[in-house]
């Protein structure tokens, strides 16, 4: 699982300037290795059809390709994986639903989350919210620093780090010990999605 590190990018249809692929595409050029397509509101015929482009995308980069909480649009159109939160599909359904060979990451806000999703056979955990967040109301209370230091030395899967990350805060992130991190809002959000991606990448260097 060595492709889920440094900027880990994830879409944002209501945050972007340009356009999921359009921004999916700059991260692939800035070396980015995974992209994870969210989006919370759209029906399941729409979110298939450009999860498809997306995909595709994807595969012309080698990069993986992974959808967030719907375990049904990852298997219909054979995302590389998914990522489910705690209030989403139980982890060992999602694994049924998909098969031994997909990635599964795992939100933990938490070190118990955290070892869970190990034991269960997480392929990943994104952490999360490390710092106040405006991308994703219900994330919760900012857990710090602190979180990624404590669940970096109780699993041995990576670690990303995601919430209320910027570049004046992602070197932290990255000392404290992170695999990767994303920043959705400072990315999407920017006039150019490359430039910034890049600021990040170079903190993993």
């Amino acid at each position: 699982m060595n492709k889920i590190k440094g900027y880990y990018f994830i879409t944002d249809r209501g945050l972007s300037r340009q356009g999921n692929a359009r921004d999916v595409s700059d991260a692939l050029d800035c070396g980015v290795t995974v992209a994870q397509y969210r989006d919370k509101d759209l029906g399941m015929k729409e979110m298939y059809k450009e999860a498809l482009a997306l995909k595709s995308i994807c595969r012309r980069s080698k990069a993986l390709f992974l959808i967030n909480d719907r375990v049904e649009v990852a298997a219909a159109c054979d995302a590389d994986g998914v990522h489910i939160g705690q209030e989403d599909m139980v982890y060992g359904e999602a694994r049924k639903m998909l098969g031994k060979n997909k990635i599964i990451g795992v939100t933990a806000h938490n070190i118990e989350e955290a070892v869970n999703a190990q034991e269960a056979g997480a392929d990943y955990v994104g952490v999360s919210p490390i710092f106040s967040t405006a991308t994703k109301p219900d994330a919760g209370k900012p857990a710090g620093i602190k979180l990624i230091e404590a669940v970096k030395r109780a699993v041995r899967i990576p670690v990303i780090a995601i919430g209320g990350i910027n570049l004046s805060n992602a070197a932290e992130v990255v000392r404290a010990g992170a695999d990767g991190l994303c920043a959705i809002s400072a990315v999407v959000a920017s006039d150019n999605v490359k430039a910034e991606i890049l600021k990040f990448q170079k903190l993993f260097e």
